[in-house]
């Protein structure tokens, strides 16, 4: 069963096929993770850096690893009309020119492949603050709002059919909410904010094909 929102996406364009992905923002052990859950995934990453909290396991699980800075807007070590779904979950908040990034971005997907994007959105700035993050400046390294609106028009405006989007709202992790508060109470004596995610509506996301 997969539970993880990002991943419903996949497996509704892929389920058990091969496919290739390109990973933006392949931190914490997000190979071993996908792996696990679509065993013929051909795995591809891009970060800023090998050391963001993935263990080395990661690295045999990937068919390559692209280690770029992204708002340089030099993508020429990544193969153009190589990949059939590229992702970018909580990558662009991070990003002055995200605009600019997903447009760099598009010719590496072929045609008929698929893009996903998950950010904060603008009500995620009138939320409480927390620790793990509710309200958008809770992280500091958050520098740059983005909206459904603004991601489609990019889109569109390269040849991309919008599927989905809107407000994140992950229904299983809704009902296992009490039960992943109170494991974080025994074990960290904190209440995390990602917990309240999708009961509050903090992220935003928007699912494309490439026409």
């Amino acid at each position: 069963m997969i539970t993880v929102f990002k991943f419903k996406f996949l497996y509704k364009a892929f389920g058990d096929r091969h496919f290739k992905l390109l990973d933006i923002g392949a931190g914490n052990n997000s190979a071993v993770k996908t792996k696990k859950s679509f065993l013929n995934c051909e795995y591809y990453g891009v970060d800023i850096s090998k050391e963001y909290n993935n263990e080395e396991q990661n690295f045999s699980l990937m068919k390559d690893f692209y280690e770029i800075d992204l708002t340089k807007l030099d993508y020429s070590i990544i193969p153009d009309n190589h990949f059939d779904y590229i992702q970018l979950a909580h990558i662009i908040e991070h990003l002055h020119n995200g605009d600019e990034v997903i447009r760099n971005l598009v010719p590496k997907l072929k045609s008929g492949g698929y893009i996903y994007l998950e950010y904060p959105g603008i009500k995620s700035t009138k939320l409480p603050s927390m620790h793990g993050t509710l309200n958008f400046y809770d992280d500091p390294t958050h520098v740059r709002i983005y909206s459904v609106k603004e991601i489609e028009t990019i889109l569109i405006s390269n040849n991309f059919e919008i599927l989905k989007s809107g407000t994140r709202r992950n229904l299983v992790y809704l009902l296992t909410m009490p039960f992943r508060i109170i494991a974080s109470l025994v074990t960290s004596g904190k209440l995390q904010g990602n917990h309240f995610w999708d009961l509050l509506g903090f992220a935003e996301y928007v699912y494309a094909k490439k026409k």
